[in-house]
């Protein structure tokens, strides 16, 4: 079925580029964050700064899964005609996740194509560098074949990058990630945090604690992630001091999540980036939200009930315990005596941050905007 969504998409797309490419038209393409709180947000809002440029968004909303036929019809029409024409006469692309009919298809040479990707550094093993089907494999390297830049926040993990997406170094630019730029703008965090207390009255006078797991490439498994972190336990030992925040992998969906007297569901709350603003202590296991929390200098602690498993499926660039910037908990007792304890270890906590980032500054979407269109 895919296939054939494919190939009608490429057909559609190759009958567009007999339109000539628009000068200044930029194509934003977000297959799974529709919200453009992330760098394709922040290379929006530079770009209409600066003015001149035809900004158009190309989202999974643009198919909506509806009853209704017309919705349906409506989300068809407008994702296989008009976000092709879009695409195929966009003097510049920027993505920030794979894109599967980038496979297809062939820009013009006048186009360039930007990857920022959605996540900063390098930690679990993404893109080509991970264990593919050969089947999906093949089709994540003609994507990358698409490619005219990828946009990393490092040097040191331009080669990871460069590997990752199939490019040669040169093309793989250190410029620091766009979606970062909000954590050194000065904003007013205590303003933020009494917000967020209004909507959610139970965190009001606690610490907040996020816990964010990633999702582990099998569905079963997925809706078991909260299993194994209890909860009320966790809310009977520490609720005192903290409350607890949930927030699962977008392409996580669990059962098992609910709101209690100290825990609250954030799977659903628009902006990750608030959250990792607000929060006083990162929960997670294997995903790059600890990024941010290095950034912010913030104590991270990491979950990873099952880290055999998921170094057999996905594994990781360097060696997990040795490379994650906080403290490893094995069992979720060990877990509750870390936080109780505030047994945080931040001491790798800056080399990490200083491999992975050479900015730290809220300039890295002008520097992206600067050297992609000069």
């Amino acid at each position: 079925m895919k296939k054939i969504f494919y190939a009608v998409y490429a057909i559609i797309f190759r009958i567009c580029r007999l339109f000539p490419v628009k000068r200044g038209r930029v194509a934003l393409v977000s297959p799974h964050n529709a919200d453009f709180n992330d760098s394709l947000g922040a290379v929006r809002r530079e770009l209409e700064r600066r003015g001149g440029y035809d900004i158009k968004l190309i989202t999974r909303r643009d198919i909506e899964i509806s009853g209704n036929p017309f919705k349906m019809f409506k989300g068809a029409f407008k994702f296989f005609f008009l976000s092709t024409y879009r695409l195929a006469t966009a003097q510049y692309v920027f993505l920030n996740d794979n894109f599967m009919p980038l496979a297809y298809i062939n820009f013009s040479d006048k186009t360039t194509v930007v990857q920022l990707w959605h996540a900063e550094g390098v930690f679990k093993l993404f893109g080509l560098c991970s264990a593919l089907p050969s089947e999906v494999e093949e089709l994540e390297r003609r994507c990358c074949k698409r490619y005219t830049y990828a946009v990393c926040s490092s040097k040191n993990v331009v080669p990871h990058y460069a590997k990752a997406f199939d490019l040669p170094q040169n093309r793989v630019l250190p410029l620091g990630s766009p979606r970062t730029d909000r954590f050194f703008e000065g904003k007013d965090v205590d303003a933020m945090r009494q917000e967020f207390d209004l909507r959610y009255p139970k965190c009001k006078g606690k610490k907040l604690v996020l816990y964010a797991p990633t999702f582990r490439d099998d569905p079963k498994r997925d809706s078991k992630i909260m299993e194994f972190f209890d909860v009320e336990k966790f809310a009977a030992e520490l609720s005192d001091e903290y409350t607890l925040l949930v927030r699962l992998h977008p392409q996580v969906h669990s059962s098992t999540v609910a709101d209690s007297e100290c825990s609250v569901d954030v799977t659903a709350y628009e902006d990750v980036g608030t959250l990792v603003q607000l929060a006083d202590l990162l929960i997670t296991d294997y995903s790059s939200i600890c990024m941010d929390f290095s950034i912010l200098n913030k104590p991270c602690l990491f979950y990873a009930f099952d880290l055999d498993e998921y170094e057999n499926e996905r594994s990781f660039f360097f060696d997990y315990e040795d490379y994650v910037p906080g403290t490893v908990a094995k069992t979720f007792d060990e877990l509750v005596e870390c936080v109780k304890y505030k047994n945080f270890t931040q001491e790798k906590q800056k080399k990490f941050r200083d491999f992975n980032f050479d900015y730290l500054d809220n300039g890295s979407t002008k520097r992206v905007i600067d050297e992609i269109m000069k």
